[in-house]
């Protein structure tokens, strides 16, 4: 399972794409992310507003879809080739 991460957020992984082999299909969003904070720590206050709500400026996409407008959220299943994306905030003028 891939995850891909954007702008800032590349800065903590050294990395664009991080994998999680290990993970089997089937798990939840949450479980993905707790997964990558497990590898990166500075990721979980990058992203997560507290334990349950990621932050409203941050996308976590899957399949192109952003999670919050998934009926079930960070509890949403994914498998191993879905396409998983995390973007921070993005600003300018």
């Amino acid at each position: 399972m891939n995850v891909n991460f954007y702008a800032t957020l590349r800065l903590i992984t050294g990395k664009k794409t991080v994998t999680l082999d290990h993970l089997p299909d089937g798990v939840t969003v949450r479980e993905v992310l707790e997964e990558c904070f497990k590898l990166y720590p500075p990721l979980r206050a990058e992203l997560m507003k507290n334990e349950h709500e990621m932050l409203g400026h941050v996308h976590f996409f899957v399949n192109g879809r952003d999670v919050p407008y998934l009926p079930d959220v960070l509890e949403t299943r994914v498998s191993r080739t879905d396409k998983l994306d995390v973007f921070p905030a993005v600003g300018g003028g």
